[in-house]
């Protein structure tokens, strides 16, 4: 954990002041670039130290086998492990014959600063070699958002006391060393060697690498090129290895002189075309870059980003931290997933190999909110990916004996990768959370063509799981037994209300969608009987409740089960599930993540607020966020519940995780859904933005420590700006003209915003709230009010 401020608050970047060895893979985390397609951790210039190197390709994995101890009908065989493709960061230096190299000599200065509206990584070094030569070094790094297959670097060096001779290497390196992987089951699998070299290419100034997977049989290439700059006499020479390149300039520089050097680099990967083919698509990624230059690849970053936070920037006035950590989650949200390209977005994105590098229904329910209102192409990219692999879904579910499609709880293509399955296929819900993230990407933007494409077989085909895995008791009550919710210490239970309330909304709007498309509803399959059996399940869905204490059940059950006895739990036996066998967790009332509290979010239309209050209550005396997709969502009901100053607490949680590595675990890359889910929590939070049954609604109400709120949505092509003081809020239009008109509610109330006026309205006073909701023995968050 990083225990003290290692980032300096600052509203657009996250500085380094000073190098922590001790943190290096946690930094290397924070300081990874990607732009959906390639993904290249923070490592330094030089290679070494480091933590975890890592350069990775969207969905480019190999095929490792699942060991059973005993192997059981259904179990998936192979499991998908992301690859550490070829390595392009390398750029070794040499001073008079002594590697640079931080731990030796004198490092006077290291900083490092990854500026979230250039979308570029600086580092800035002085250091005197152990013989008393010194230097300047300065770096900067991009993955270009607007040239997907290209990776720019820009190394500058100069002498600052006498005349240096200096040598640069710059390489491409294949089957990198890695280290061995922890304990930690969430740790990806370290894979010995997985490319086998094809081809390499030399040339004076770069050159070229294609390997392939052995098991997967994928294809990449990498290319490099470089520009150099030097005053006199210097030299460039390329040599070559299967698995490495290296161009070496060499120099000799008087103190005042500078060597700069640019090296272009460009990847590209296929299941299917040549070698010649992937080969030829890199050579022309690096046309393309060299076409533009450094400083053109650095403008068309910065126009990419100024319109980026121009319409999905949001603003706390009051807590600079959090402001500083949601910029730094927005700005990884959309890394993962900007130019993905009909890939999924791995629960890590690009940044670490941490759970194999898989993507898991955090993808659509965390993720995909904040992408659909601020970015939207990129949220129907993703969910164009989940369609690409209905097939594979379909053949799940008819290994399970059910029909429709069963979703993967894992995987990089699209097949199912957990080997445990009450934490794996037991969470059936992913199929609903799919069709929620379909459901509200056609409500927020109306693109019925995606919905006819796209949508509606997706609605279809998770409606007859549904339909299949649940059944009608004898009171005709509907009920889905052997399930697995979000909270995964509490696992294959019956009528889990999640799930429950989830299938649902996945039913009814099955039939909605088919009602509007009947004629591709027939090509489906989908009749008139079928139709009903939909919507008789989803009036039906059984809920279960206590009626003694007056809450929800999280499952059928859970209220009765014998509480967990947090009193007596040491703080360094978090999380629970390293330290306790799951048997004990199964039978105990004890929650992971925010479960019920999950459902009352996004099916907060099935509840009253009454309800919400007391189901609040009860489950965060409960719930242990061993988890990080927890704290934003505790942090929207707090606040829908009154709770605002709670609220403000989970919410820096989620916002903090890894700038502050709150779990101990940003080693193996950014938590995106929780760097997702910080947005979550304040739009939706302090916001109050709901969208049930197609209308736009908000309620905000801010904590006393945060003095005002600012943010945009995309709602069906109109951009909507929502200003929040204590005492009132501001409702404007953007864009779509005089004639453009935006209904919503506000605190219940319907209002109509037009881009002639902006709307400005009181916030009326809180209703009364009981006492705040208390957490497990020391697992509240940290109170914001005073860490301010």
């Amino acid at each position: 954990m990083i225990r003290e401020r290692a980032y300096p608050v600052d509203p657009w970047h996250i500085r380094e002041t000073r190098l922590d060895l001790d943190l290096l893979a946690q930094s290397e985390s924070v300081f990874a670039l990607s732009n959906g397609h390639i993904g290249i951790r923070g490592n330094l210039d030089e290679g070494e130290p480091h933590g975890l190197p890592g350069t990775y390709l969207n969905s480019f994995f190999e095929l490792r086998p699942l060991p059973y101890a005993e192997a059981g009908y259904g179990f998936p065989e192979s499991g998908q492990t992301m690859v550490n493709v070829t390595n392009a960061k390398l750029m070794r230096l040499l001073v008079d014959d002594e590697p640079f190299d931080v731990r030796y000599g004198d490092l006077r200065s290291h900083e490092r600063t990854l500026d979230l509206r250039a979308g570029t990584l600086e580092r800035v070094v002085e250091w005197v070699s152990p013989s008393g030569q010194g230097i300047r070094v300065r770096t900067v790094r991009m993955v270009s958002f607007t040239q997907r297959a290209v990776v720019a670097f820009l190394y500058e060096v100069e002498p600052l006391n006498d005349t240096a001779r200096l040598i640069l290497q710059s390489e491409l390196v294949a089957n990198e060393q890695l280290p061995i992987s922890s304990k930690d089951p969430r740790v990806a699998a370290v894979l010995d060697h997985p490319l086998q070299a094809e081809e390499m290419l030399e040339q004076r100034t770069g050159g070229l690498l294609v390997h392939r997977t052995k098991a997967s049989d994928l294809r990449m290439a990498a290319a490099m090129e470089h520009l150099v700059e030097a005053p006199g006499k210097h030299a460039v020479t390329t040599e070559g290895h299967p698995d490495w390149l290296r161009t070496t300039v060499a120099c000799k520089l008087e103190p005042g002189q500078k060597l700069r050097v640019v090296k272009l680099a460009a990847y590209g990967w296929s299941s299917n075309r040549s070698l010649p083919a992937v080969r030829d698509q890199v050579g022309a990624a690096l046309a393309s870059a060299r076409l533009d230059g450094w400083e053109g690849l650095l403008e068309a970053q910065r126009e990419y980003l100024d319109e980026f936070w121009d319409h999905s920037d949001v603003k706390v006035e009051g807590d600079p931290e959090v402001q500083q950590a949601v910029r730094f989650g927005l700005f990884h949200t959309l890394q993962a997933g900007a130019r993905a390209e009909q890939r999924p977005i791995g629960s890590k994105g690009l940044s670490g190999p941490g759970y194999d590098g898989h993507t898991f229904w955090d993808s659509e329910t965390f993720v995909l909110p904040a992408l659909t209102y601020t970015q939207p192409s990129a949220a129907a990219d993703v969910l164009r990916w989940r369609h690409s692999t209905l097939d594979l879904a379909k053949e799940r579910a008819q290994t399970l004996g059910l029909q429709g499609a069963a979703f993967p709880w894992r995987t990089i293509r699209g097949q199912e990768c957990s080997a445990y399955w009450p934490a794996g296929t037991a969470g059936f819900h992913i199929g609903a959370d799919i069709a929620d993230a379909v459901r509200r990407y056609v409500s927020a933007t109306g693109d019925t063509d995606f919905e006819r494409d796209f949508g509606l077989e997706l609605l279809v085909e998770t409606a007859r799981l549904w339909r299949s895995l649940g059944h009608h008791d004898r009171h005709g009550r509907f009920h889905i037994d052997g399930v697995t919710g979000p909270d995964e210490y509490t696992a294959v239970v019956d009528d889990n209300v999640y799930t429950n309330l989830m299938a649902q909304q996945n039913l009814y709007a099955a039939a909605d969608a088919a009602k509007r498309h009947p004629d591709l509803a027939r090509k489906f399959g989908v009749d008139d009987e079928e139709l009903a059996s939909w919507r008789d399940a989803a009036a039906a869905v059984h809920i279960p409740y206590d009626r003694e204490l007056g809450v929800h059940q999280q499952s059928e059950g859970f209220t009765r089960l014998q509480e967990w006895d947090f009193e007596n739990t040491p703080p360094e036996a978090y999380p629970l599930l390293l330290n306790y066998p799951y048997f004990d967790l199964y039978r105990k009332q004890v929650v992971k993540q925010a479960d019920l509290v999950m459902a009352m979010y996004i099916r907060g239309d099935a509840f009253t607020p009454e309800e919400k209050a007391r189901n609040f209550a009860y489950y965060d005396a409960r719930t242990v966020r061993d988890s990080s997709l927890s704290a934003c969502i505790q942090a929207v009901l707090a606040a829908e519940t009154g709770h605002t100053e709670l609220a403000h607490d989970y919410l820096g949680e989620a916002a903090l995780m890894d700038l502050h590595d709150l779990h101990q675990n940003a080693r193996d890359g950014v938590h995106v859904a929780s760097l997702a889910g910080s947005w979550i929590a304040l739009v939706a939070g302090l916001g109050g933005m709901r969208d049930y049954n197609g209308e736009l609604s908000f309620a905000p109400r801010l904590p006393s420590r945060i003095d005002g709120l600012e943010f945009s949505l995309l709602w069906r092509g109109l951009r909507l700006r929502v200003e929040v003081n204590r005492n009132e809020v501001t409702y404007s239009l953007r864009n779509g003209g005089g004639s453009a008109r935006l209904d919503l509610l506000h605190h219940g109330k319907q209002v109509t915003v037009t881009q002639v006026k902006p709307v400005v309205l009181p916030i009326p006073p809180a209703p009364p709230t009981g006492p705040a909701p208390t957490q497990p023995a020391g697992r509240a968050p940290v109170r914001r009010a005073t860490n301010l």
